[in-house]
């Protein structure tokens, strides 16, 4: 491997490895709102949403219109991205389980550090300003730009994916949310 190139790796899992060892869950500030489901049939356009069949129970939330909004900003960012359908799942199902696809700012007592925005990136660790990472375009562009330097993320399970990008201390959280990340994209892509 180059030098350049494994700088690049290395600096890319350093930060990962900072953001996701100091973020640890962030859902306590929220109303839990969320109820498990049975996995069902999954949403498949063509074969790039869900190659690999949803992993465990599935959780689902019900979306206002700023959720559903942030839907849409991660798809619009994802095709701005050049990326495809399997990267906006990947996530749109990891904003639901670090923010339940709410534009957190800094929480006082209930913030991890300094984790803010959809993806809950942290300042410190290199994702960009808080004005940044709390935009969801650019928050989304950061998220993708990790993605892409993971080596097989399309053809990896959905959790693994999010979990390379984030490093958080719940590593199979992200499962959960596959289903209804896969069904808003189905939703949303096209509109």
């Amino acid at each position: 491997m180059n030098t350049i190139l494994r700088k690049s790796v290395l600096g890319i899992a350093g930060l990962a490895f900072t953001g996701g060892v100091f973020a640890g869950p962030v859902a306590a500030h929220a109303a839990d709102t969320t109820h498990a489901v049975k996995p069902v049939s999954v949403s498949v356009q063509g074969d790039k949403l869900i190659p690999h069949g949803v992993q465990g129970e599935q959780s689902r939330i019900d979306l206002n219109d700023e959720q559903t909004a942030n839907v849409k900003a991660i798809i619009a960012a994802t095709k701005k991205a050049g990326m495809d359908e399997r990267a906006a799942v990947v996530s749109i199902a990891t904003a639901l389980q670090e923010s339940k696809l709410e534009n957190l700012g800094h929480l006082g007592d209930r913030n991890d550090h300094d984790s803010q925005g959809l993806f809950q990136q942290r300042p410190s660790s290199g994702w960009g300003t808080v004005e940044q990472i709390t935009d969801p375009e650019y928050s989304t562009t950061a998220f993708l730009k990790g993605l892409k330097q993971v080596d097989g993320w399309q053809d990896m399970p959905l959790t693994k994916a999010a979990q390379t990008v984030q490093v958080s201390a719940y590593p199979d959280h992200y499962a959960q949310w596959e289903q209804q990340a896969a069904d808003l994209v189905a939703e949303h892509w096209n509109k």
